[in-house]
């Protein structure tokens, strides 16, 4: 007999669902710009391209719970 799985719950409850908190999956740069909760720009985008470059992908990391 296998244990059920203690993760998280989706809201009907009938399966695990699993949560993701920045750098271990991919994002674009426009990701990046939404998570600091500024409007998309082309500056902006172009910016967080810069950052990700420089900072790796776990820069979201900041800006993410």
């Amino acid at each position: 007999m296998t244990e059920p799985d203690s993760g998280p719950r989706t809201r009907t409850g009938s399966s695990p669902r699993r949560l993701w908190s920045g750098g271990e999956r991919p994002y674009d740069p426009e990701d990046l710009v939404r998570a600091t909760g500024a409007d998309v720009t082309p500056e902006r985008v172009e910016k967080a391209r810069k950052l990700i470059e420089e900072e790796g992908p776990s820069v979201i990391e900041r800006y993410l719970p």
